[in-house]
């Protein structure tokens, strides 16, 4: 398995990603570069539906990646991964409102509600190129690898990372978290956005503040920290431990597939939380650029700026390479408010994903059978992901994740005319 995640995320998907990016970026003109104000303006142009679609999407996207996902960048690919993970972020922006954009224009509405995401635009851009067998062929397996990655990227990674943090069993643990999901997805969409526009905000500012307080108090050290960054993405030799291939490649390797992880452009997934809102393709998109920027260029450069300034060496944990970081800087304040941080961004993010993984299973089809096995596999991988190595959930959400992105990047190229 090891063999075939270092070709598709070392090789294969930092290409598709700079090759879309690079192309979706020229395709729409800088536009968010060159006239942020005018983005922002679309962005606030939205309704109120619109916010809440975004704090289910960065619901999807803020969580363990933000945290344990840049510390394990690190840890694999050194500081210079961080600096990768800029790029891909920057290109991924444009990725982002393409792909939003399309699941805006190929929204359903049923009783009211509207729905949507890569599945149907899939379906709808593909349906005169190949006819209806093929397309819906190929939309139906997207959607299961979007099943796929909500087991793995949004749930295993998840609750694996923080089931070793409390201090009772791994199984209890699971079981306990389990529940908790339950409560919250049971009664449906709306109450994944309920839950996730008040949780969203209050987490990203405790956070944000945490990781600021840090920072000023080391603002003398931050210089020295981009220096490490910057010198660190081209050198031959800048992964702390045993990976194969050291250099700037390893970098390159795990700066692009973790920052994939925590703000997910590109790999379809959140075009679904943002198909549910009634602002117009362009605004929506436009969120959709600003939930890569709060995710990668914020929230996870404010990570790793604290992991270097706080000057901790890496365990062979990710998590305790971070709760250790912020224990040095505030003591036991800072330690216990990150594990309670992280424990809610995982609550979070699994809600979020348990709700793009039961879309995609109502694309493939609407009998309660399916929907059933779903909610029964998706509970199960809770309790299971709880035990599971955590080198092993690693390879298989970095896999997964690979793979649908690459399919959707593919995707979205081809139908890359119906994106204005």
């Amino acid at each position: 398995m090891s063999y075939f995640t270092n070709i598709l995320c070392g090789i294969l998907l930092p290409i598709f990603l700079v090759i879309c990016g690079v192309f979706f970026t020229f395709k729409l003109r800088f536009f968010f570069v060159l006239h942020p104000i005018k983005t922002l303006k679309s962005i606030f142009s939205g309704s109120g539906e619109s916010f809440k679609s975004l704090s289910i999407a960065l619901a999807g996207t803020l969580g363990i990646g933000n945290i344990v996902g840049v510390a394990s960048a690190i840890m694999m690919g050194g500081y210079g991964a961080v600096f990768w993970m800029w790029v891909s972020a920057f290109l991924s922006m444009s990725i982002k409102y393409a792909e939003v954009f399309l699941a805006m224009r190929s929204q359903r509405t049923k009783n009211g509600a509207r729905y949507g995401g890569a599945p149907y635009y899939i379906y709808d851009g593909f349906l005169k190129k190949s006819g209806k067998k093929i397309t819906l062929l190929l939309a139906s397996l997207f959607a299961i690898f979007c099943i796929i990655n909500s087991f793995t990227t949004g749930n295993l990674v998840q609750v694996n990372a923080v089931s070793s943090l409390f201090p009772i069993s791994k199984l209890l643990f699971g079981i306990i978290f389990a529940l908790l999901v339950f409560l919250i997805v049971f009664k449906g969409t709306k109450s994944i956005g309920a839950v996730n526009s008040i949780l969203m905000p209050v987490l990203c500012a405790f956070y944000l503040i945490l990781c600021v307080v840090i920072l000023v108090s080391n603002f003398e050290k931050l210089p020295s920290a981009l220096s490490l960054i910057v010198s660190g993405a081209f050198s031959p030799s800048c992964a702390f431990f045993g990976v194969s291939g050291y250099g700037i490649s390893v970098a390159i390797r795990y700066g692009v597939s973790r920052g994939l992880l925590s703000n997910e452009a590109g790999a379809g997934t959140s075009p679904s939380a943002h198909a549910s809102s009634n602002a117009s393709a362009h605004s929506q998109g436009c969120l959709g650029i600003l939930e890569v920027f709060i995710d990668t260029i914020v929230l996870c450069t404010l990570t790793a700026f604290v992991i270097i300034v706080s000057g901790v060496y890496p365990t062979n944990n990710a998590m305790n390479f971070v709760l250790n970081a912020f224990y040095r800087e505030l003591g036991a304040f800072g330690k216990y408010g990150v594990l309670v941080a992280c424990l809610l961004f995982a609550l979070a993010t699994v809600c979020t994903q348990y709700f793009y993984g039961k879309e995609a299973t109502r694309f493939i089809s609407r009998s309660k059978w399916c929907l059933y096995l779903f909610n029964i596999l998706f509970f199960g991988i809770i309790i299971f992901g709880s035990v599971l190595p955590m080198n092993v959930m690693w390879q298989i959400s970095d896999l997964a994740l690979a793979i649908m992105t690459i399919f959707n990047l593919t995707c979205i190229l081809i139908l890359h005319k119906r994106i204005k």
